[in-house]
């Protein structure tokens, strides 16, 4: 078991060596290939490049995990719709209808009978 353990971060390692040098060159060779020539800056290295990198990562996100899946909001939605009784289902879908300037229902659609009263 422990052996089994020892190979899988050893393979996690590599795949994150990997990728940071494959980010590094790639990163390195597109500014090079762009930068000086459009906006005369010097070209740069292959660790100034993973030092772009990670800044640009500290600076416009970080290094949090990507959940997979549906987000949280639309878990807690289907919870709520689940609850609901086809009397308040059909209360919101005529809300929804109701809101034309949302997009959530094409244009064609009828107004609902409260509003239709109201007018």
């Amino acid at each position: 078991m422990k052996h089994n353990w020892f190979l899988k971060m050893l393979k996690v390692l590599l795949i994150v060596v990997v990728a940071g040098a494959v980010l590094g060159f790639v990163i390195m060779h597109l500014w090079n290939w762009l930068m000086p020539s459009l906006f005369g800056l010097n070209v740069i290295t292959f660790w100034q490049a993973l030092g772009l990198f990670v800044l640009g990562k500290l600076l416009l996100g970080g290094f949090h995990r990507h959940h997979g899946g549906r987000p949280r909001w639309g878990r807690q939605m289907r919870e709520r719709w689940e609850q609901m009784s086809s009397e308040e289902r059909e209360r919101f879908r005529a809300g929804m209808r109701g809101h034309r300037g949302c997009g959530f229902v094409s244009p064609d659609d009828p107004i609902p009978a409260e509003r239709a009263a109201a007018k």
